[in-house]
């Protein structure tokens, strides 16, 4: 099976990026064994290893281009984490959590990603990841669209179906947008996505890295942990850009110890 080194700059924390996905990893689709991602596509199983190894099955070779792309995605391999380091590190409250080589964890599949933002909306990650495995077997745009969605509120499923059928219909609407605004407020005009949802996405799935879901609670509850009032989060976070997004990753690990 052929193997492809991703290139990256370097430092990159594997273990951290690792833990977030596979807390929200979609048994039956994607997996971390042995601290190796695994990422099944047409019954064979592509991987990427800590080294940033990617091995790619002889049946999908071809496919190894599109592979890339997408690996590179989901772990931020095109960031040089160096001014983000440096930058962060200004805000003296900030500065003692700031770690070399932070990156975003991104999103293997953006519309997955999508849906489990709607999904996700105030309830736990665990409780997320229960819902996002019901749907496994549908994940496409095509199947959401008509699939039976329980377990969450009636507009939350419809805003869920509502997605899939427009990206159905457009696979560009989770491209990215030039600016993080045009982005937001892309995602924003579509029912069922207020502002935290439309953050979360363009954080994780459209690459804008200074996207900044300011009201979530454990973005919050991080911020009062180091001295900011979390009602003033918003406006503490304007030194953070252009790189809010790797503080919220900052202050999200800084709850998991």
């Amino acid at each position: 099976m052929p193997t492809i080194a991703l290139e990256h700059h370097a430092p990159l924390r594997w273990e951290p990026l690792a833990a977030f996905l596979a807390a929200r990893a979609i048994a039956g689709r994607e997996a971390f064994v042995d601290g190796r991602y695994e990422r099944v596509v047409n019954g064979a199983t592509v991987t990427v290893d800590r080294d940033l190894r990617m091995t790619v099955p002889s049946a999908l070779a071809d496919e190894s281009a599109d592979f890339v792309r997408r690996a590179r995605r989901t772990f931020d391999l095109d960031l040089d984490p160096a001014p983000v380091f440096t930058h962060l590190r200004k805000d003296p409250l900030l500065r003692p959590l700031v770690k070399r080589g932070t990156r975003i964890p991104g999103a293997w599949d953006p519309f997955e990603t999508a849906v489990r933002a709607i999904v996700g909306q105030q309830i736990s990650v665990a409780g997320a990841t229960t819902i996002m495995q019901r749907l496994a077997g549908v994940l496409t745009p095509e199947l959401v669209a008509v699939a039976e969605i329980t377990g969450m509120p009636r507009k939350r499923a419809d805003a869920i179906r509502n997605l899939a059928r427009l990206v159905a219909g457009d696979r560009s609407l989770l491209d990215p947008e030039p600016t993080l605004d045009d982005s937001i407020a892309k995602l924003t005009a579509l029912p069922g996505i207020g502002p935290w949802t439309a953050h979360y996405v363009a954080m994780r799935a459209l690459g804008q890295r200074d996207a900044f879901p300011h009201t979530d609670l454990g973005l919050r509850k991080a911020a009062a942990a180091i001295g900011i009032e979390p009602d003033r989060l918003l406006e503490h976070a304007e030194r953070w850009r252009p790189w809010r997004s790797y503080a919220a990753i900052t202050l999200w690990e800084s709850l998991a110890g």
